[in-house]
């Protein structure tokens, strides 16, 4: 379970920093960043934070509801970064999630120290000093709720997809490659939101 042995070990300010959305082949790639002021945060926040995906999804959006209230109450801050299918396609999916993780940081209103970042590879030209963390959301609470953040947030950008393009069912799989995906991309084709220069993509588009 995550906990604040990451945060304690700097004095200064820390963020913590994820992303949802590197698999899916259709939408936006989403970075959260968040900054935990003051630990004394509402008990259920501690309790339950965590890998985003090892929570329900009803879990994640009370606990994504809980870090607003908290940031509203000045315990915490948070930032939501994205970067659009055009720059994945033409920078690749990592660069933009660096881009995405960029854009979260810059929408923290405090600028942080030093920056936790989920995964093993951080950002090229960030804008502070950064830690790479391999499975940080199930050790800090800082990249823990970025990554409840990031997830929440670009469900509902997709929900919102869905009803634009209804035949993809984004709504349930959030652009990835789901059997009811397939069908509607190989009766209706692929939409603006479609990552061209994924390889599926591209063999829907062969067989056209």
């Amino acid at each position: 379970m995550p906990d604040f042995e990451l945060e304690n070990k700097c004095n200064g300010v820390v963020c913590g920093i994820d992303e949802a959305g590197r698999g899916p082949w259709a939408g936006p790639v989403v970075a959260g960043a968040v900054v935990i002021k003051d630990k004394n945060l509402h008990p259920e926040l501690l309790k339950y934070l965590n890998d985003s995906k090892k929570l329900s999804a009803q879990r994640r959006e009370k606990l994504y509801n809980l870090l607003f209230e908290e940031e509203n109450l000045g315990k915490v801050s948070v930032g939501i970064g994205q970067a659009s299918r055009q720059e994945i396609d033409e920078k690749n999916i990592l660069n933009a999630t660096f881009l995405a993780m960029e854009r979260a940081r810059a929408n923290l209103n405090i600028v942080p120290d030093l920056a936790l970042v989920d995964g093993n590879q951080k950002p090229r030209n960030f804008n502070c000093a950064a830690q790479t963390v391999v499975k940080g959301d199930a050790k800090s609470y800082s990249i823990a709720a970025a990554s409840i953040v990031a997830k929440v947030y670009r469900d509902k950008l997709m929900k919102d997809l869905a009803v634009k393009y209804p035949y993809y069912a984004f709504e349930k799989n959030a652009g990835y490659g789901t059997k009811a995906h397939i069908e509607g991309l190989k009766k209706y084709g692929i939409t603006p939101e479609h990552r061209l220069s994924y390889k599926p993509i591209q063999e829907i588009l062969a067989q056209k």
